[in-house]
């Protein structure tokens, strides 16, 4: 685990990078959790929440819950530099995307787990998925 000050020194692209599967594993979590079904329908579930249109939407739902670290370190990531953008993406949508990671990357790092369960859950709760769609939550 690292401290506050610590994790904010490391590059917005090595928390990006950390934060991409910090936040996988949740919505991996969040999809195995309603069902046991087949990993092609799990994966199919999962896909549309990793999306960075879907990502840059969730950075319009926690903006307003930040504080004032997290929304320096979501400001960071999204500024940062040496970002490739798919051709599938809109840029100003996979630079928030990253922007989310890199925030899930900085919690993720200093053990803020309970913070990222509430981003996450505020996230969920607000951005309609298939998943929502096909079962009560």
């Amino acid at each position: 685990m690292l401290t506050e000050k610590e994790a904010a020194g490391y590059s917005p692209n090595v928390l990006a990078f950390y934060g991409d599967s910090v936040y996988e594993v949740l919505v991996r979590r969040r999809v195995v959790l309603y069902g046991n079904t087949s990993a092609g329908r799990l994966h199919d579930l999962s896909v549309e929440q990793v999306r960075a249109k879907y990502q840059s939407a969730a950075v319009s739902v926690i903006e307003p819950m930040l504080t004032e670290r997290e929304a320096d370190i979501l400001r960071r990531g999204r500024n940062a530099g040496g970002i490739s953008v798919p051709k599938s993406s809109k840029p100003s949508e996979y630079r928030r995307a990253t922007a989310l990671e890199t925030l899930f990357g900085y919690l993720s790092l200093i053990g803020r787990y309970d913070r990222l369960e509430e981003l996450f859950s505020a996230i969920c709760e607000a951005l309609p998925t298939e998943l929502s769609a096909t079962v009560k939550e």
